[in-house]
């Protein structure tokens, strides 16, 4: 295992969470294709990336989002809309669909738009990051072996 390997991942990670298009789970899958080890640290570490790449998401919503309309900024006022109105409707538990791709980053924006406590988004975003990894990882494990 490498230091490189580990920073590359959780950027990978990282830039996937926020509104980059990035995909993390191709680079867990690869390092654990090539056999990189110990599983549990790759997983730990594409997990806090992706989180912390969420809290960004959270702190644009909860910060800057007076300048949606604005052509430069990165989520379109109808996909906002309609995370909000998701968000509205089934609360905090929606950010259980944070690892989601599409809808999953307008949540978390949505989140810190609507005020979201940031323990508690920290909590069940992380929590359905970890899932997610621990899937992937899985999946590539099994298909692997």
């Amino acid at each position: 295992m490498s230091l490189a390997a580990l920073w590359g991942l959780f950027l990978a990670a990282f830039a996937a969470a926020t509104l980059l298009p990035a995909q993390s789970e191709l680079a867990l899958a690869g390092l654990l294709a090539a056999g990189h080890k110990p599983v549990w640290l790759f997983i730990a570490v594409a997990t806090a990336g992706n989180t912390l790449g969420a809290a960004v998401n959270w702190l644009l919503g909860r910060y800057c989002t007076r300048f949606q309309n604005r052509s430069w900024f990165p989520v379109k006022k109808k996909s906002m809309d309609k995370a909000a109105s998701w968000y509205r409707r089934y609360g905090r538990w929606s950010l259980l669909l944070s690892w989601a791709p599409i809808i999953g980053d307008p949540l978390t924006l949505a989140a810190g738009l609507l005020r979201e406590p940031f323990a508690s988004f920290i909590l069940i975003v992380g929590l359905a990051k970890l899932g997610r990894y621990l899937l992937v990882a899985g999946a590539a494990l099994h298909w692997l072996a």
